[in-house]
């Protein structure tokens, strides 16, 4: 058995760390194997000037780590956040690991991030970070070797700016480099809203087993972000109420659901959720408690812990977020019978989609959405199924069935690539 003694929730990389570890007992793997695979493959950290509009000249720091490139080239996003730090980005690289060897695409996992405020700065100066971030990390990114990709604090024009810089770099026109880019260069149609999107598949495949209808349940989602607007957006076509929402300000709620469209609107009028006049304002800790069939935990890690997992009250957890709960929560849920859907397997649309895109930029053959979301549904039904048969094969909850799945893939990879030298 893991000592589960001694972690601290509040840090992503020894989450990770653990719920590997609580899987890895479960694999038939030796050890050299399950240390090298648990383990970054390469990081790389950069300390790079910046100009602000003022004339300010500030120094930023920028990671890039590749966690993993067994089963095909790095892949993961790129972060803007004041918290970025190296062992968040180790920790997000693990997860994009998993996720990708759960949907059973050839990525490996990466994740890259600069230490910043974007909420604090104008469209060029974030077009400045970006440009000399890119510069810094080009020897070690590439379409065939690390692949970029939206996360927080990022959008589809930084990705742009990317694939400009990129190809200035290269001396020709590279938009394979990242995904999640604008249409007009070469992004693929479904991508904005694949996370959400296939969350949803997830959603309605637990349902169905479960004996859930998905038109009478009641929704609540923390992070009013791409990922939670978006699934509050696409599951109303479901018939299902969304009760509450919430951004980093606060949360709002009315029993009687939501109008998505126009809380959206307000959010976007005055800059948050909070305040918007058909609802009650209630905080985020309040939010995570409510009484519901579905909690989206959709906003940032560590969010569901040994603190309050006892006072969730819903039936089914949804991870829209990458790590939001902690293995003790886990324990904690699973004593109250709720069934947690893990992020590795719950978000891993918005890689299945960066993984379409990536190969229609390399075939210059692009798809309708219908192609998209059909294929999607495909391997997100195809891997819920398997992570549902191997949890009950071994009598594992979802988490550590969905890690198992993963890291016999990458594990047999590695077993079959070998030791070199």
């Amino acid at each position: 058995m893991i000592d589960k003694t001694g972690y601290d929730e509040s840090k992503p990389l020894e989450m990770h760390n653990l719920q590997f570890d609580i899987a890895a007992e479960h694999v038939n793997l030796e050890s050299w194997i399950l240390e090298k695979i648990k383990r970054p493959r390469r990081e790389f950290t950069v300390i790079f000037p910046i100009r602000y509009d003022d004339g300010r000249v500030e120094h930023l720091t920028g990671y890039r780590v590749q966690h993993n490139t067994l089963r095909g080239p790095a892949k993961g996003g790129i972060r803007y956040h004041p918290w970025v730090d190296l062992d968040e980005v180790r920790a997000l690289a693990g997860w994009m690991t998993w996720k990708c060897a759960v949907v059973n695409i050839p990525f490996g996992g990466a994740k890259g991030g600069v230490k910043c405020d974007p909420l604090k700065m104008s469209k060029g100066e974030i077009e400045r970070i970006t440009r000399r971030y890119i510069w810094e990390i080009s020897p070690i990114i590439g379409p065939d070797s690390d692949i970029l990709a939206p996360d927080m604090g990022t959008n589809p024009q930084v990705m742009a700016w990317i694939v400009d810089t990129y190809s200035v770099f290269k001396g020709y026109t590279c938009s394979s480099i990242v995904t999640g880019k604008p249409i007009e260069i070469g992004g693929s149609l479904g991508r904005l809203k694949a996370t959400s999107r296939g969350a949803i598949f997830i959603l309605r495949e637990a349902a169905q087993l479960l004996g859930l209808d998905l038109s009478r349940l009641k929704v609540v989602i923390q992070g009013f972000g791409n990922v939670g607007y978006h699934f509050a957006e696409l599951i109303k076509e479901f018939g299902t109420r969304v009760i509450a929402v919430s951004d980093v300000n606060g949360g709002i709620l009315n029993e009687n659901g939501l109008d998505i469209a126009k809380v959206f609107e307000h959010s976007q009028k005055t800059g948050s959720v909070v305040h918007y006049s058909e609802s009650t304002d209630i905080s985020n800790t309040e939010l995570l408690e409510l009484p519901c069939d579905v909690l989206v935990p959709a906003a940032i890690e560590s969010q569901i812990t040994r603190s309050n997992a006892g006072s969730v009250r819903a039936k089914i957890i949804i991870e829209g977020a990458n790590g939001p709960t902690s293995p003790y929560a886990d324990e904690i849920l699973d004593d109250k019978g709720i069934y947690v859907i893990p992020d590795i397997l719950a978000n891993a649309g918005g890689v299945t989609v960066s993984y379409f895109e990536w190969v229609q930029n390399v075939q210059k053959l692009f798809w309708t959405e219908d192609d998209v979301n059909q294929r999607l549904d495909h391997i997100m039904k195809r891997a819920f199924k398997e992570v549902y048969s191997l949890s009950k094969k071994e009598k594992v909850n979802m988490r550590t069935a969905a890690y198992m799945l993963a890291i016999e893939r990458v594990g047999r990879a590695k077993e079959l690539r070998g030791i070199f030298p």
